[in-house]
Order: structure tokens, then C-alpha cells, then sequence
């Protein structure tokens, strides 16, 4: 398509005027705008403008990759790389459209410190768009407005395929293993702070992000920090974070509560002000979860069993729709016995196919006093009680997203490679613990004025 529209504009302007060109204008020069229905010509439009996002993000890629290769010093070359080496003094600012990053950014320029603004396309509207409409355009445009208005240079930087790579199959993998998929905390590591950082971050001083979460430097390095509104704290997002990671890191809003930065947008008259938060997955917007998961994995039906007697109470569409502790929506499936409830998942058995419910709430608090990790990302080193006989520390551990912390012991376990593993035995039970579960662990140990509890 972008090659039929060069031909057809050759010798009227550039590839680079092309890719900047309004849509709106590309399709009324080819008077689109009169033969196509309002409907089909919105959906040319957004094909055009998704066609230039991909191709700036894919020259830009190329240029990046070819750069950090190639010797050449061509006065060319020498050019680009002094154009990236201007950007050492500027704060790469991660754009999403939404109410806290434009915050965060405007207080950046408060501090005087040079930004620019870069908005990430990691939406898979190329492959989901018929399940429901994807955002990622009204995104941008709010984006565009917000840096329009405080006179910030914009990027669109695709990663599209760096997400479909790190963090989707990822997501799918685990799904279908029967486990609990964290996309959300792979694509802060692996994504905003990963593949974003080693394409264009690591040519700024430092990247910075609408998250709530605080980093506080120490003599030991540095720490991620809980924000004081522990309702919208996003450290456990955060958790998969290295030290260098962190080391690059800025959360501009990190010190506020959610109010508080609404009463900024306001003050600063933002065009994000009137936005609503967004819910759910980073890459799923709007869409369901299930209906993701099942456009990829398909459906899967096998029985389901009571828990205590074995007998079968109906069939479920597939196991990777199920979590362990869930209550929600298993009363559609269990029509007949509904008036039993409420039924939880118990188990699940992939072996089978079979799906494991019960109406005793004991039945699933109880064996989740303990359970086992591996493969932890100690940020700040891991704690020294853990070397030493009892080889245990009392630590806080946060099972999910919210404000609940629970007291617990961890335990270092005996192990011969090079992975170890970690016993956690929690003061308060919890029902809704599940393999692939992310657990993060934050310390007793107060070194934050406003007391907060630091991240380990």
C-alpha cells in the first residue's frame, strides 16, 4: 500500500514529507474521500496512519541496529551519531496518553530538565482487532495534544514484534501450562525498561514513566519504593527490575496519591485531564482477557469435578480460563448445582483435562499457608540472614496488585544448581495462590522519611 501511494505521488514530494503527511490529505489527493463510505474511509485512514507509524519505527530500527554495528565514519554516520549524542542531556519520557504520564512529564519540565516524549505501540490490533476496538490511536492523538501544548518533541517507537516475542508468547505459554501469567510485569522489565532502554533509552540520561513508585538511592544503591497511595502503588509491576535498571529509572509522580495528581492535570489544564484510567493488560485495552486467550489457545472442553465427592457438576471451555481460587463465572458452568455455592477452583489437572471445584472455602485457604519460589530478582542483593544459619528472614510479601501486605518467613532451601530456591510461610493465609504466580518481597526495615516500605 505505502508503495502504490509513492508511485502515485512520485515526484510530488518526499518518502520522508509522505510519512509525515496527514492521512486526511492522502486520501482526499486520491479523492478517496468521495468514492468510499464514511465507514470504509475512517478504516483507510487508520490503515494509512498505522502504515507510517510501522515504517518510521522500522527505518528507526534500522538505523539503530546499523548504528551500534557499524564503524563507518562517513560523515553521514558521524552526523547521526552526534544528532543521538545530543539526546545524553534529555530525560526519555515513556508517553501512554493517560493522565499520569502527561503529569509526570510536565513536572519534569517544572525541574527544568530537557525531555523528550516517546510513545510505545505495543498494541496487537494487526491480530485482535475483529474481537473488540483497540485504543492505541485515540492513545496517541492525547499523546500528540499533551506534547503540542507543552512544546515536547514526540517519537512513535513501534515494538510490536519485541512485544509478540517477550512478552505474548510468554503469556500464552504459560496459559496453556496451566500457570498464572504476569504479562504487565514482563513488559516493564523486558519491554519500557529492556528493549526500549538498548533501542533508544541508553542514548539519555535517564528514562522516566507514569508509575507509581518511588526509587531512593543508598550506600547500597538503589531501592524501588511503595508510593504513600498504596491503592494505586505499582511497585509490584516493578518488581522484575534489575539494579541498573532501576539506576536509569524516574517516576515523577511516584511521591503523590492519585488525587493529588488529578488536581495537577487540572491545574496545568492538560488535555488528559478528563481521562479515565485504563484497566487491565498493558497490550488488551478494552479486550477481555478470555477472549484474548481464547483466539490464540482456542477452547478445550473437559469435565468438572467436586473437589471432595468426584462427581462431575459440568464441563469447562478450557483450563487455561481458570485460575486457582477463582469464583467468578463458574456459576454459568455450573448450572445445576449453582444453588450449592459459591464454588471455587481448587485444582486443575492438565494431565486429564480436568477441572477441580469446591463449595468449602477451607478447601483452598488451608494448604496455602506456604509455598516455593525460584528465580528471584533480589534488586538491592539477596538479604544476609538468608546466608546464615537459619538461613530465613521475616520479610512483607505482596501476592498481587492492591495494598495488602502479608508478614512472612523466608527461608532459603538447599540447593545443587545455580538457582535457588526460597520457602515463604505467611502469617494470614491466602486462597488465591497459583503456579507462576509473581510473589514480591519488600523489608521490615524503614529507610524512607515517609516511612514506606522498600522493595526487595
Amino acid at each position: 500500500m505505502l508503495a502504490l501511494l509513492i508511485e502515485g505521488l512520485s515526484g510530488q514530494c518526499t518518502t520522508e514529507d509522505l510519512l509525515a503527511m496527514d492521512p486526511t490529505s492522502i486520501s482526499k489527493h486520491f479523492d478517496f474521500d468521495k468514492l468510499l463510505p464514511q465507514g470504509r474511509l475512517n478504516g483507510f485512514e487508520n490503515m494509512i496512519r498505522l502504515i507510517q507509524t510501522q515504517t518510521k519505527a522500522a527505518l528507526q530500527r534500522l538505523y539503530l541496529e546499523d548504528e551500534s554495528t557499524n564503524t563507518n565514519n562517513s560523515a553521514e554516520s558521524e552526523h547521526n551519531s552526534i544528532v543521538m549524542d545530543n539526546r545524553k542531556d534529555e530525560v526519555a519520557v515513556l508517553l501512554s496518553g493517560g493522565v499520569d504520564s502527561s503529569v509526570a512529564l510536565k513536572l519534569l519540565l517544572l525541574q527544568g530538565l530537557k525531555v523528550r516524549a516517546y510513545y510505545l505501540k505495543i498494541w496487537l490490533e494487526d491480530e485482535i482487532a475483529h474481537l473488540n476496538q483497540c485504543p492505541w490511536e485515540e492513545d496517541l492523538q492525547y499523546a500528540e495534544r499533551v506534547c503540542s501544548q507543552l512544546g515536547v518533541p514526540l517519537e512513535t517507537l513501534s515494538l510490536q514484534r519485541e512485544y509478540w516475542d517477550q512478552v505474548v508468547q510468554y503469556t500464552l505459554r504459560e496459559a496453556k501450562e496451566g500457570r498464572t501469567p504476569n504479562p504487565d510485569i514482563m513488559c516493564n522489565s523486558r519491554i519500557k525498561f529492556g528493549t526500549f532502554y538498548e533501542f533508544v533509552g541508553r542514548y539519555h540520561s535517564r528514562i522516566a514513566t507514569g508509575h507509581y513508585a518511588q526509587v531512593v538511592t543508598t550506600s547500597e544503591g538503589v531501592r524501588l519504593v511503595q508510593s504513600p497511595d498504596r491503592h494505586k502503588d505499582q511497585s509490584y509491576f516493578l518488581s522484575a527490575l534489575t539494579q541498573q535498571q532501576l539506576q536509569r529509572c524516574v517516576f515523577p509522580i511516584g511521591h503523590l496519591n492519585k488525587p493529588q495528581v488529578r488536581q495537577l492535570a487540572e491545574q496545568f489544564d492538560l488535555p488528559t485531564k478528563i481521562r479515565k484510567d485504563s484497566q487491565g493488560i498493558c497490550f488488551l485495552g478494552k479486550l477481555k482477557f478470555d477472549d484474548f486467550i481464547a483466539h490464540y489457545l482456542g477452547t478445550q472442553a473437559g469435565p468438572i469435578l467436586c473437589y471432595s465427592t468426584g462427581r462431575e457438576l459440568g464441563q469447562h471451555r478450557g483450563l487455561w480460563f481458570h485460575t486457582i481460587g477463582q469464583r467468578k463465572g463458574l456459576g454459568l458452568l455450573l448450572k445445576q448445582c449453582v444453588h450449592d455455592g459459591p464454588w471455587y477452583v481448587a485444582a486443575k489437572n492438565m494431565q486429564n483435562n480436568t477441572l477441580y471445584v469446591t463449595n468449602d472455602i477451607n478447601v483452598i485457604t488451608q494448604p496455602r499457608l506456604s509455598f516455593s519460589v525460584s528465580a528471584v530478582n533480589w534488586i538491592g542483593g539477596e538479604p544476609v540472614e538468608l546466608s546464615n544459619i537459619p538461613y530465613s528472614v521475616d520479610l512483607l510479601v505482596k501476592l498481587r496488585h492492591g495494598p495488602s501486605l502479608v508478614p512472612a518467613v523466608v527461608t532459603k532451601l538447599p540447593s545443587g544448581g545455580d538457582s535457588s530456591m526460597y520457602n515463604v510461610r505467611l502469617q494470614n493465609k491466602d486462597k488465591g495462590i497459583a503456579p507462576g504466580q509473581f510473589a514480591a518481597f519488600y523489608s521490615l526495615r524503614k529507610i524512607h522519611p515517609d516511612g514506606i516500605d522498600v522493595m526487595k
